[in-house]
């Protein structure tokens, strides 16, 4: 079970988080504070600024520039981040559905969600974590703002839901893994590892001017 948990934890991406700090705490249910809600909201606005900033006035010839034929473009990065929101927020609505779990005594410490590669140093393949299916593929058949709009409604609702939510995010639980609070960081830490994917295209010395 504790082999299944880590699986589930790290297929998604990990982002360092305040808070919890033991696993072993039966006595303890987890609060969500204020703390935790700023913490959220202040990296999912961060995150949403920087990929506008990133991405503002870009050329077709730029959202489309590939370093090389087997890797995305800007277009397809900001697809797949639009992507991996829609998953996330399916987790988090259904854990919500399922109702809170405070007798729960498993829970992950959030120390287990900093990202141990911040500088992508070791790339990863989208598909080593959705086998069979490549659900997470982007097609890059839209146009780049308009997957920029796609993900700022998304992301717009989220900031939405945590500013007004009364739910204690840490008693919920996407499969009994990471709880809401800490599926927002892997999505975070999602965001922040392919805005460095795009910065990185933009710097390709190929990159239209």
């Amino acid at each position: 079970m504790k082999t299944i948990l880590l699986t589930l934890t790290f297929v998604f991406g990990l982002l360092p988080g305040k808070g919890q700090t033991k696993a072993d705490q039966p006595s303890t249910v987890p609060v969500w504070t204020e703390a935790d809600r700023k913490y959220l909201l202040d990296n999912l606005i961060r995150s949403r600024q920087e990929i506008i900033e990133e991405t503002k006035n870009l050329t077709r010839e730029q959202w489309n520039f590939k370093e090389s034929p087997d890797r995305w473009s800007i277009n397809q990065i900001v697809e797949h981040i639009c992507l991996w929101e829609l998953i996330t927020m399916n987790e988090i609505s259904r854990a919500l559905g399922m109702g809170p779990f405070s007798d729960f005594t498993h829970y992950l410490p959030d120390s287990l969600f900093i990202d141990q590669d911040p500088k992508r140093l070791k790339k990863t393949l989208t598909t080593e974590g959705t086998k069979p299916f490549t659900y997470g593929v982007p097609l890059g058949n839209n146009e780049g703002k308009n997957n920029i709009i796609w993900y700022t409604t998304l992301t717009n609702e989220s900031i939405d839901y945590l500013t007004k939510t009364s739910d204690n995010l840490r008693i919920y639980y996407i499969c009994f893994g990471p709880n809401i609070h800490q599926r927002y960081m892997m999505f975070f830490q999602h965001s922040f590892r392919h805005l460095g994917q795009i910065r990185e295209v933009k710097a390709h010395p190929n990159y239209p001017k």
